[in-house]
């Protein structure tokens, strides 16, 4: 068994925070993404949010989609925000996706 580190507890805290409702295979998803090497460098409630989104955008939303269709990513981004807050207000988010982020 893998002994959780302080980073990993903090990432599990964090979700719990921030997706209160999301089912169990996205949670694990998002947790695995967030403990990513790229994102060790940043803030853990950061880092679960960057992963939460990503997840979202390929696994819930029309994005893949958009982008095999010739839409180039920062297009397909801004016609999946309200799908993206969807999914974070089903799963009682308490933060959602501002549309004027230009990072996310």
């Amino acid at each position: 068994m893998i002994r959780p580190t302080g980073r990993r507890k903090a990432i599990a805290r964090a979700l719990t925070t921030l997706l209160p409702l999301a089912p169990l295979a996205d949670i694990e998803t998002i947790r695995r993404d967030a403990a990513a090497p790229h994102l060790k460098t940043l803030p853990v409630s950061i880092a679960v949010w960057l992963a939460t989104i990503a997840h979202i955008r390929h696994d819930h939303t029309d994005y893949e989609k958009l982008l095999a269709e010739g839409y180039d990513r920062d297009s397909a981004r801004f016609f999946v925000i309200d799908q993206i807050n969807g999914w974070l207000t089903k799963w009682r988010a308490t933060r959602l996706l501002d549309p004027d982020d230009e990072d996310v």
